[in-house]
């Protein structure tokens, strides 16, 4: 559907002005379709992309410095989310021992165990983009890299 439709706006000051509101508006609607995934399965996004670090990383541990520096949402507190997924007994946090400041964190076998249940879902979510054909979603990829610079 267009954004025009969807937000009952038909005129922008310019194609930017249209194209930031697209972005978001595109961001929160991608966004709201895999949080009510991963609420099922009691994550939020947060929390699942730091266990797809930590299976990324597996069998070694990771810092909550390497944490933060790959996660996609830069403003998530990663100390208070593996701390949550600590609770939840997906990660193990242990003190490193050449560095008693600093903590591993590493996947347990119930984080892999759910991110592989997960990974069966992930077919929902890749089909969440079926309006678009591979050769489409390679260009709009380019694209966004490119918007990044």
């Amino acid at each position: 559907m267009k954004l025009e439709d969807e937000i009952v706006q038909k005129n922008f000051r310019s194609e930017a002005h249209k194209l930031g509101v697209n972005i978001i508006f595109t961001f929160n609607w991608v966004d709201n379709f895999h949080s009510c995934l991963m609420k099922r399965y009691g994550l939020t996004s947060q929390q699942f992309n730091i266990l797809r670090i930590l299976r990324g990383q597996y069998p070694s541990p990771a810092n909550i410095k390497l944490l933060r520096e790959r996660m996609l949402d830069k403003m998530s507190d990663a100390s208070r989310i593996v701390e949550k997924l600590r609770t939840k007994g997906f990660v193990e946090r242990n003190t490193n021992e050449s560095d008693r400041r600093a903590c591993d964190v590493i996947i347990t076998q119930k984080g892999l165990d759910l991110l592989e249940l997960i990974d069966k879902e992930d077919v929902n979510f890749e089909g969440f983009f079926s309006n678009l054909n591979p050769s489409e979603m390679k260009l709009l990829n380019d694209l966004l890299d490119k918007l990044r610079g």
